[in-house]
């Protein structure tokens, strides 16, 4: 493999192309109209400008991408994340079009993309399941009956996707109705399928993920878990390696029922395994992302494993150089996703001009990014500026090294979620590790957010304060010394001509 497209943009092609760049291997960057300024552009080796703005009309024309790919004697395409990563006629095409797609085949895609067609492949291999319905539903009757059966609470899903679309928690059989309705229309405005599936609300869960590998061979590694717990709106804002909540023997078995469900679809590459952990660690699977993850940084610092690399090596026919007894962790990381985002405005996104774009730098700290000061935020994609990610001997070093990082990384221009990470570090559940996916809904507001920054500003204006009385003070002394002795000086020298 001599040269390889990356489908996407911004932090993820840039960080695709690091590791193609250290084996050795060209790259080419899409690109949209909006985009062209944009520092993956001008990293890659060869860089073609595939349409507008829009992703629908740039980042999701499969077609066009493979035609580009092809025109240039591309040997592989890294899909990123988003955008057509699970897509899986995507897959397809690529392989049809004789190029190496660096992911799972089309159809291990096709059945984790499904949630009901990836929980009866993860049956088979007696992996644990949340209590629920046995398949898609859309008649609201025959779901009433399902639920009652169930138990409430109960969450209701969109059957084919994710993202938080499509999902309603129902406390009762009195809002059952509504409740699916919302649901559904949510899920057919999304996803173009109102079908659902329901399961037994899990009151205070965990989101614990696991990062597996395998190869053409049938080997399947696990590389230990990432606690995704800190949401908002369903999707994760803090990542964290390892978790600190599993005992070693919970850790191998989440790690080996991970494994399992890779081999129910014979996985291929990087993927992710999505598990519910209850107050007595129960796990139950979740869902499987057939793709590299966000949050993938983190795995990568406590193992040492550079999953990019990893995936192009499988892509190109490669065996796993290591086995499970192979891996160990070592040492703690914490991922914030730094988004271009108001918390005190319900994390609504936010648009301008990067007037001020400095990182962090130092031991221990590592950011994946893509924009650059001067850059305006285009309001087409997703917000996320970048993931500044922290790595110590253990979790307080980690956490501690990545609120500094917070404070040293500058940006002016647009609202972000950095202080509402430093929130997240310094809250006394957080760094106990007694949290859950309700934690933004039970300890956030904006209220709170904007009281520490007026406290925080308070105190700023006291040193202030302090600082100009103390150097008033000091000018004033200054003055009458400085006065004290001209005057004296004139004495003499007055003395001086009498004499």
């Amino acid at each position: 493999m001599k040269k390889i497209l990356v489908a996407n943009r911004g932090e993820i092609a840039i960080r695709v192309m690091k590791s193609a760049r250290e084996m050795g291997i060209k790259t080419v960057a899409v690109f949209s109209e909006a985009d062209r300024q944009s520092p993956h552009v001008r990293y890659a080796d060869e860089a073609v400008c595939i349409g507008p703005a829009a992703s629908k009309e740039s980042y999701l024309l499969g077609e066009k991408i493979i035609a580009v790919a092809k025109s240039l004697d591309v040997d592989g395409i890294h899909p990123g994340y988003g955008f057509l990563s699970e897509n899986a006629n995507f897959a397809r095409l690529v392989e049809e079009a004789g190029i190496t797609f660096i992911g799972p085949t089309p159809e291990a895609i096709e059945v984790m993309g499904s949630k009901l067609a990836a929980k009866e492949a993860a049956k088979k291999f007696d992996i644990p399941m949340v209590p629920g319905s046995e398949g898609a539903i859309t008649d609201v009757a025959e779901a009433k009956v399902i639920a009652d059966k169930i138990g409430y609470p109960i969450l209701i899903k969109a059957s084919a996707g994710g993202g938080g679309k499509g999902m309603r928690i129902v406390e009762n059989a009195e809002e059952f109705e509504e409740q699916m309705n919302r649901a559904q229309s949510e899920a057919i405005n999304a996803f173009g399928d109102g079908s659902v599936f329901m399961e037994k609300f899990v009151g205070s869960p965990k989101h614990i993920e696991v990062q597996i590998l395998g190869d053409n061979y049938g080997n399947i590694v696990y590389l230990f878990e990432r606690e995704c717990s800190v949401q908002r709106r369903h999707q994760k804002v803090v990542e964290e390696a390892p978790s600190s909540c599993l005992t070693p023997e919970v850790r191998k078995a989440i790690g080996e029922a991970a494994v399992n469900v890779g081999k129910s679809c014979a996985y291929i590459g990087a993927g992710t395994v999505e598990f519910l952990v209850d107050e007595q660690l129960n796990f139950y699977f979740l869902e499987m992302n057939t793709r590299l993850q966000v949050e993938h940084p983190v795995t990568e610092m406590i193992t040492g494993v550079d999953l990019v690399k990893e995936q192009i090596k499988i892509a190109r026919g490669e065996r796993l150089s290591f086995e499970q007894e192979d891996l160990q962790m070592r040492g703690h990381a914490v991922e914030l996703r730094v988004y271009a985002e108001d918390p005190m405005n319900n994390f609504l996104p936010d648009i301008g001009e990067l007037k001020q774009y400095t990182k962090p730098e130092g031991p221990g700290v590592r950011v994946d990014d893509g924009y650059e000061e001067g850059m305006s935020i285009p309001i087409y994609y997703d917000p996320m500026l970048a993931k500044l990610i922290a790595y110590g001997a253990d979790r307080e070093e980690a956490i501690q090294r990545l609120l500094r990082a917070i404070d040293d990384y500058k940006i002016v221009g647009v609202k972000t979620t950095l202080a509402f990470g430093k929130f997240v570090l310094q809250h006394p559940d957080f760094v106990t590790g007694k949290f859950d996916t309700h934690f933004v809904a039970k300890n956030f507001s904006s209220e709170l957010l904007k009281t520490e920054h007026e406290d925080e500003m308070e105190i700023a204006a006291l040193f202030a304060a302090d600082f100009v009385e103390k150097k008033a003070a000091k000018d004033i002394v200054s003055n009458l010394t400085t006065q004290a002795a001209s005057t004296s000086n004139w004495r003499k020298n007055r003395l001086g001509m009498r004499g």
